[in-house]
């Protein structure tokens, strides 16, 4: 089932602010780490967000992760702050690892370690 347009709504604006929040109101938490929104999803109620981070130019992933979901009220906090005019209730945040770049990379690796023979030139005599 698709999110409806007010979820859509709703996720890009949670996308754009928290992108913020991370970059300007709590980069104590991330150590000097570039922090992406890649995906917000939004309940029907819109009443919880699961959230996907990317970092880049992070040793240990999880363990950034587990520090912002132990200050995960300080995070929603400085989200309400920013939205908290424009909306009624503040979603409770899940955040997630989105690992679609490491796939990405692991995958690319594959690739190119792949031994593919060229392929055999056709002859020019046929026309």
């Amino acid at each position: 089932m698709s999110e409806s347009k007010r979820q859509q709504k709703f996720s890009r604006l949670l996308q754009k602010e928290l992108s913020e929040v991370f970059q300007r109101d709590i980069p104590h938490l991330l150590k000097n780490t570039f922090v992406t929104v890649t995906n917000v999803r939004m309940s029907p109620d819109l009443s919880v967000a699961k959230i996907d981070l990317s970092f880049m130019l992070a040793q240990n992933q999880a363990e950034l992760l587990q520090n912002i979901n132990e200050h995960k009220g300080e995070v929603r906090g400085a989200l309400g702050r920013r939205i908290g005019k424009d909306v009624r209730h503040i979603p409770e945040l899940v955040f997630y690892l989105n690992e679609a770049a490491d796939y990405a990379s692991k995958m690319d690796k594959l690739i190119s370690g792949l031994n593919i023979p060229p392929a055999p030139e056709e002859d020019e005599e046929d026309e």
